[in-house]
């Protein structure tokens, strides 16, 4: 009696055994393709990423999905990933980090919409007021062309044919109406940059950055996430006409920067802060008295600046310019680009000004100066008979003239 009440107990104990596994398996739930799920990477081999499913099991995922451009790997064993329900067969169930693509691809599209998941999608081609973006390689969608983040310098037809992340930011119609933005999936990752920058960037440091783009007034400079302006008047020593002739898109430059507003999101730099300062050594190698050579950059009114080199002008006075007659404008004399020999007057570095005279009107004026002292001199020293010093100095002139 006892040993079949025994035979019962443990055939009932087996039999409740298989019924609390079902009940837990049921409980557990079948994964539905399509279905999300947050796994821990437990083994990386050559070819596949093998996850541990808790409770369901373990899955597995392509190892290419999971590496950048180059074939090297984004994650290590003990990282937990994202991934999507595809298939079972054998009892090893396939999962992918790409949405869109396999069985239950419009559940993975919907869910992705509502946790704003990124999706990846090539740009098929362009369309009326935008791109169309192939996901997983069949879906279509929409993405504006406001919302595609295209840099100033970019052609919107260089985008057919690359891949890009993107958030779906409109889902109707079992997923025949999708809209995507690249601009947010941008915006996202120059928030996360401008915050790593926040904490190691400061006024007066230099940077490396890539010109973005050319305006009248400037450049736009990024620093790695960041984007600032170049004012036309910190790109150089010398006076810059058109910044197309000393910047382009694309260009790399190392530049000094000169004011970070993080309240205003304003930031700007200086390149020309980043290169040696002219006037550093103007005193030294411009003493007063020598004479150069420099091109007539600008006329004004009241005087014509003279390039002696990059970032270093200096001015003739329009009284300088007219050898004793009076000018209206330094035009009458000189124009621009002009080469012309001159006299250092004067060097104000602390003013950053140089004080000039045209060589050819310095020359003559001493050489006068000279002539008058040494008759002056001879006038002294001359018995009377010979004429007043008048009269010796204009024979002197006459003289001089007709050599």
């Amino acid at each position: 009696m006892d040993t079949n009440n025994q035979s019962v107990n443990a055939g009932t104990g087996e039999e409740n055994f298989a019924e609390m596994f079902e009940k837990s398996f049921k409980q557990q739930g079948r994964l539905e393709p399509g279905q999300m799920v947050e796994a821990m990477i437990v083994k990386i081999t050559a070819e596949w990423i093998f996850l541990d499913l808790g409770g369901k099991g373990e899955g597995y995922l392509d190892r290419k999905e999971l590496a950048d451009e180059a074939g090297n790997l984004t994650v290590k064993e003990g990282d937990t990933v994202r991934a999507y329900f595809q298939s079972s067969a054998n009892n090893e169930m396939h999962f992918t980090t790409r949405i869109g693509s396999g069985p239950g691809k419009q559940t993975q599209l919907e869910d992705a919409w509502r946790n704003r998941i990124p999706v990846e999608g090539t740009v098929a081609k362009e369309v009326k007021g935008g791109f169309e973006i192939k996901i997983g390689g069949t879906v279509r969608a929409f993405c504006p062309f406001s919302q595609m983040g295209v840099r100033r310098e970019e052609q919107q037809a260089d985008y057919v044919g690359r891949s890009f992340s993107f958030n779906i930011i409109e889902y109707g119609e079992d997923g025949r109406n999708i809209v995507l933005s690249r601009k947010s999936i941008l915006e996202d990752e120059r928030q996360d940059k401008v915050s790593a920058l926040r904490e190691s960037l400061k006024e007066g440091m230099k940077i490396t950055g890539t010109v973005t783009s050319i305006q009248k007034f400037g450049a736009f400079v990024d620093i790695g996430g960041l984007e600032g302006l170049l004012p036309v008047s910190e790109i150089a020593w010398s006076r810059t006409e058109k910044v197309s002739d000393v910047l382009s898109a694309g260009q790399t430059v190392e530049v000094i920067i000169k004011k970070l507003d993080w309240e205003q999101n304003r930031f700007s730099f200086s390149l020309k802060d980043a290169l040696p300062d002219p006037w550093d050594a103007a005193v030294d190698s411009y003493p007063v008295g020598s004479y150069h050579t420099g091109t007539v950059s600008r006329l004004a009114p009241f005087g014509a600046f003279v390039t002696m080199k990059e970032g270093l002008d200096g001015l003739i006075h329009i009284s300088k310019l007219g050898a004793g007659r009076r000018l209206s404008h330094p035009r009458e004399v000189l124009k621009e680009g002009q080469a012309v020999e001159v006299q250092i007057e004067s060097v104000d570095r602390a003013q950053r000004k140089i004080s000039l005279a045209l060589a050819e009107i310095r020359r003559a004026e001493e050489e006068e100066a000279a002539t008058l002292k040494e008759y002056k001199q001879q006038a002294v020293a001359a018995p009377q008979n010979l004429g007043s010093l008048g009269e010796l100095l204009k024979a002197k002139m006459e003289q001089n003239k007709n050599k």
